[in-house]
């Protein structure tokens, strides 16, 4: 085995998903229809998604087989390397053994394709001519663009506004792959209007994207919803990630002791950790830990209770940390993590004790996003930083010589605007106020 990565071939991309749910020591508070104040049923759902994934949504079976057509597509990234960063290592003068899972290598540069094309696929195949979708800071919009194209879907985009104008090249993606790129809050939509007329200068939030999505699926009856994130089927469909690791780790002979992920709504954390929660379970040694900024700290701030997945009301209610689906969060570079709530299954997990949370500023988160740079020559997405910050601050601790391994869920080659103002000493650290917290709290829903 290469000492610096270890690449599987394409009979290694997994067969199936894996459903974290079948093996859970608790049972998962259900979702909440609001207008009912009922547990969630699989109609409730139809209006913005497929039957399929409404099914994997409340599914309990332990594995969920991919589609041969999914798998195709995979086959243009998967599997992804899981590299030894030795030289990062070096610079650190740690005994830790530091690996990465690199998602990067995805056509988008990040691990949101892995779901994106699952979508797309049960989308097309249910007679649906037009997705729409949320994202922060692009990642997700261009995955789902790509997908869309691959699947000849018609795709809006309700882009975070501040986003929209902090990253223009995710934009320039999601047009290239034939999609509509809309600044949210926007004119097109009842809930976009309605944040406008209150805000009219209002930066924008991932709830206020969502909202607009979900409404535009809602009215058209050949357009549905797709979430990079938060829900349970999206989780499913990245736990490709973990099966793989889980792989190559054995190949080099390796155990983790550490498993790192940033968090926003849970996607990349949640499909890279979910398959390594049964040894969690069975050896409380492991730890996993999930990093999120100071800006936006759903996890270690915020409470575990209902709310809505978006800021106009129109989800279900989910149990989650959450902020308040009312919180506005600062104009942080690292767009992907401005969500107020975190996954479900995510959020069981920490409320459980089976991961820990925590949280840096983005000046710290940078200046470990350039040591990586660096030592490893790739430039690691501003959301993706997190991670890798935690994982230097383990390895400078450590005196045992541990194996830290980190999930690079995208490069940051389309946030190099970000890196300048960094490197110009034009960006500032920003932790949120308690009374923010407590300003959004105050509006979750009582039923």
């Amino acid at each position: 085995m290469n000492e610096y990565k270890a690449i599987l071939s394409e009979k290694d991309i997994p067969r199936e998903w894996y459903n974290v749910v079948a093996d859970l020591p608790f049972d998962l508070p259900a979702p909440i229809n609001p207008a009912t104040g009922k547990p969630l049923k699989k109609e409730d759902l139809s209006a913005i998604f497929p039957a399929s994934l409404i099914e994997q949504e409340m599914s309990r079976k332990r594995w969920i087989g991919i589609p041969d057509e999914v798998r195709d597509i995979y086959r243009q990234w998967r599997p992804t390397p899981l590299r030894r960063a030795r030289q990062l290592e070096k610079f650190l003068k740690t005994k830790s053994r530091i690996y990465f899972k690199d998602e990067s290598a995805s056509p988008t540069g990040s691990h949101k394709t892995n779901t994106a094309v699952a979508q797309a696929y049960y989308n097309k195949k249910a007679g649906i001519k037009k997705l729409s979708t949320e994202t922060g800071a692009g990642q997700w919009g261009a995955a789902l663009s790509y997908a869309c194209n691959a699947f000849s879907l018609a795709c809006r985009v309700y882009m975070v506004k501040v986003s929209f104008h902090q990253k223009p090249f995710r934009k320039s993606l999601m047009h290239i792959w034939g999609s509509d790129v809309v600044a949210s809050p926007s004119e097109l939509t009842e809930s976009g209007r309605m944040i406008l007329k209150k805000e009219p200068h209002c930066q924008g939030s991932l709830g206020i994207a969502i909202s607009e999505a979900v409404e535009e699926a809602a009215k058209n009856k050949h357009t549905n919803y797709a979430l990079g994130s938060v829900l349970n089927h999206v989780l499913l469909h990245q736990t490709i990630i973990g099966q793989e690791a889980r792989k190559q780790l054995k190949a080099f002979e390796e155990k983790p002791d550490y498993l790192v992920a940033c968090v926003g709504g849970g996607s990349n954390f949640g499909g890279f950790v979910f398959p390594f929660i049964k040894d969690k379970i069975k050896n409380n040694a492991l730890n996993i830990i999930a990093v999120e900024p100071t800006a936006c700290p759903s996890l270690t701030r915020g409470i575990y209770d209902y709310d809505f997945g978006d800021t106009a009301r129109l989800t279900p209610l989910l149990k989650m940390f959450t902020l308040g689906h009312n919180f506005m969060p600062a104009g942080i570079h690292a767009g992907g993590l401005r969500y107020h709530g975190c996954s479900p299954l995510v959020s069981a997990l920490h409320d459980n004790g089976l991961i820990q949370a925590r949280a840096f500023n983005q000046l710290e988160v940078f200046k470990a996003a350039i040591i990586f740079a660096k030592t490893e020559g790739i430039v690691p997405a501003p959301e993706t930083s997190h991670a890798v910050k935690a994982a230097i601050d383990i390895a400078r601790q450590d005196k045992k010589g541990k194996c830290i391994v980190v999930c690079f869920s995208g490069h940051g080659f389309l946030d190099l605007a970000s890196y300048d103002k960094f490197l110009s000493g034009e960006l500032k650290n920003y932790a949120l106020p308690l009374c923010e917290i407590k300003k959004a709290l105050k509006d979750l829903p009582k039923f």
